[in-house]
């Protein structure tokens, strides 16, 4: 470990940042709150509160479908509410470039306005550093909220259970796709948007419906197949998917066609893995697809006995292969 560097590849979200949190932060500030899922869950009084914080450092700071600013609301949210968690208070940190535009930074700011009120999230307390010409590029967000667990509602991607359903809550990849195409000179012409959304409401819908819900995960860095690793690695079971059921739009599934690309492990930001008893899928569905961000959702999978730790893809044709483990850096700086 001596001679070893931080690559970009260990901020990506796959086996290097796994590596790098267990040889370095897991290593020193282990405790019994310290968690490997969105938010960590605490006692507070007669209740639970979960409690998350975020960086965001994406380029471009502006893509189709939001900019950084919603970006850092949307992502801490979604956080919380994979907890089962109301998200109730914010705070929030930014590190800006000497020279940045202040309509610029307006307009970052609006952005984490209009994104809270729709939540009905405060933010409350926050911090400006200001850096140096090309210390900083233009503009990076650091935020931390806090929210109320609701009774009855317990999330960890420790608790999959062979016989599980595995449901995505819309389409995948758009975030990641969105960013490639805004910051790479491509040459690509396609109608992508990013999936940039708060999720609490629908995670409220599916805990209306149900509390017999397992695992909630944010499929943001490495995309749904890094996340399916995650939970198969923690719960020691494994996933079967079955391709011809993942939601990918037609832009998407071309932009990765040409590139090479799989949408399984392109970012999402207003995308949830829910992994839950096939007898509540029902229920669930039919509470995502009354809500505008969640119309798309679809059982994708199931969870076995078989290969625990490990996730198969059977394919359109009906042959089944083994999902590569996430690793490396396909996308850097998509969050």
């Amino acid at each position: 470990m001596e001679n070893e560097v931080v690559t970009l590849a260990h901020g990506a979200g796959g086996k290097q940042t796994s590596e790098l949190i267990k040889k370095v932060f897991a290593k020193h500030f282990s405790n019994p709150e310290f968690t490997a899922d969105d938010a960590a869950v605490l006692s507070l009084g007669d209740g639970k509160i979960a409690m998350s914080t975020d960086g965001f450092i994406v380029s471009p700071f502006e893509f189709k479908g939001g900019n950084i600013g919603k970006l850092s609301i949307c992502g801490t949210v979604n956080d919380l509410a994979c907890m089962g968690a109301k998200p109730e208070y914010m705070t929030c940190a930014f590190v800006i470039e000497e020279g940045f535009p202040l309509a610029k930074l307006e307009e970052i700011a609006a952005a984490m306005e209009t994104t809270a009120a729709k939540v009905g999230v405060k933010i409350v307390a926050g911090d400006t550093k200001v850096a140096g010409k090309g210390q900083v590029d233009k503009v990076f967000i650091t935020t931390t909220g806090v929210g109320r667990i609701m009774p009855g509602v317990k999330t960890s991607g420790a608790l999959a259970k062979p016989g599980d359903c595995v449901i995505v809550t819309g389409d995948i990849g758009r975030h990641g796709c969105t960013i490639l195409l805004a910051r790479e000179n491509l040459g690509i012409e396609a109608d992508v948007t990013s999936d940039c959304a708060p999720l609490w409401d629908a995670v409220k819908a599916m805990t209306d419906a149900t509390h017999d819900i397992h695992v909630i995960r944010d499929a943001t860095r490495g995309g749904v197949g890094t996340v399916l690793y995650e939970i198969a690695a923690e719960s020691n079971v494994g996933v079967e998917l079955d391709s011809a059921n993942i939601p990918v739009e037609g832009a998407v599934s071309g932009v990765c066609g040409m590139l090479g690309l799989d949408p399984l492990y392109l970012a999402n930001e207003g995308t949830m893995v829910v992994i839950a008893p096939e007898s509540e899928k029902d229920k669930i569905l039919d509470a995502l697809h009354k809500i505008d961000h969640t119309k798309k959702a679809a059982v994708i999978g199931k969870i076995t006995d078989e290969m625990p730790g490990r996730v198969v893809l059977t394919t359109k044709i009906g042959t089944k292969s083994m999902l590569p483990e996430p690793g490396g850096e396909l996308l850097p700086r998509i969050c």
